[in-house]
């Protein structure tokens, strides 16, 4: 049985499981801040408008970008962000939840 997420892309196709559907929507309202955003809410149950967003960095990033996701900084991921016409702070989200879930998987 695979374990983890090979690739940025199996993260973005995981993230997207959870979004649109009704038990991710009572999710995410658990953990709500003043905007609705919290980022444990919005790896597990994206709105269309962020996933969207997701898919869209994906796309942006050149190979180089997702085999070394890990060494990504502030102004490489901006950069992403920029070329994808997406918000920064789901890119970084998105980023960062996904090189943690790498971590995670090489600590176990």
């Amino acid at each position: 049985m695979k374990k983890g997420f090979g690739s940025i892309e199996e993260y973005l196709e995981y993230v997207g499981r959870g979004r649109g559907d009704a038990f991710g929507k009572r999710y995410r309202s658990q953990f709500r801040d003043r905007r609705g955003t919290a980022e444990l809410a919005m790896l597990a149950a994206p709105s269309e408008e962020e996933f969207e967003d997701f898919r869209r960095v994906v796309e942006a990033m050149t190979e180089n970008e997702k085999a070394n996701v890990e060494l990504l900084g502030d102004e490489q991921i901006r950069e992403i962000a920029q070329r994808a016409q997406a918000d920064m702070a789901n890119v970084s989200i998105f980023i960062n939840g996904y090189v943690l879930a790498k971590k995670k998987d090489n600590a176990i």
